[in-house]
């Protein structure tokens, strides 16, 4: 009986595996030598794929910036609508990986998908009237937004124990142990907020801008 064969090795492949570590255990897990033992192939094999962990990371960091919805810049929907629906798809893909999330905040550098995010984005916000200095910003403060809201949670920072917010140091923090166990309904209602407040400015800039065409 033949022998059955190991999967071949690919890029996807490692990619895959790679993110899965990222998820689970963090970055400081995945190495070539760890890698290596989880598709179970030698370390060297690694290396027709990928030079470096850093490559390896910038490859994983891409993949999660792919999922990222950009239709929304494409379909006719107008700039402030795109620019909330977009935030909405990139802070789940982000939500679903943040332990790449040090490595997306790095920038775009040479990575394909993150540059294509980048090009939608900006492209969009000129093709609505906006000049290009100020959608550049626009897409910085965005990135900023997202980003800081998937560093970790605001709610999910105070402890449970009730006695951690002695009135006579923290008057106004009485309730404070209650917020972790509702920590994504708070999550998640703080980023509608700054997200509508954040839109809401912009669009006060914008009819400022199209009323000095």
């Amino acid at each position: 009986m033949a022998r059955p064969r190991k999967p071949l090795l690919s890029t996807d492949r490692i990619v895959e595996t790679a993110r899965e570590l990222v998820d689970t255990e963090g970055l400081a897990a995945v190495s070539t030598r760890r890698l290596a033992a989880e598709l179970g192939v030698s370390g060297p094999s690694l290396y027709n794929h990928f030079r470096t962990k850093d490559e390896i990371l910038e490859a994983v960091a891409d993949s999660v910036s792919g999922l990222v919805d950009l239709s929304m810049f494409e379909d006719g929907r107008d700039w402030r609508t795109a620019l909330h629906d977009w935030a909405i798809s990139y802070r789940a893909a982000l939500r679903d990986h943040p332990n790449i999330v040090p490595v997306l905040a790095r920038g775009p550098g040479r990575r394909p998908a993150a540059l294509r995010l980048a090009d939608a984005v900006y492209g969009a916000m000129v093709a609505a009237g906006w000049p290009p200095a100020q959608a550049t910003s626009i897409g910085a403060l965005m990135r900023y937004f997202i980003m800081g809201s998937a560093l970790g949670s605001f709610a999910g920072g105070f402890v449970d124990d009730a006695s951690a917010y002695d009135p006579a140091d923290y008057p106004h923090l009485g309730q404070a142990h209650l917020l972790a166990e509702q920590q994504e309904k708070i999550d998640e209602r703080a980023f509608d907020t700054g997200l509508s407040a954040l839109l809401d400015g912009l669009a006060q800039q914008y009819e400022q801008v199209r009323q000095s065409v």
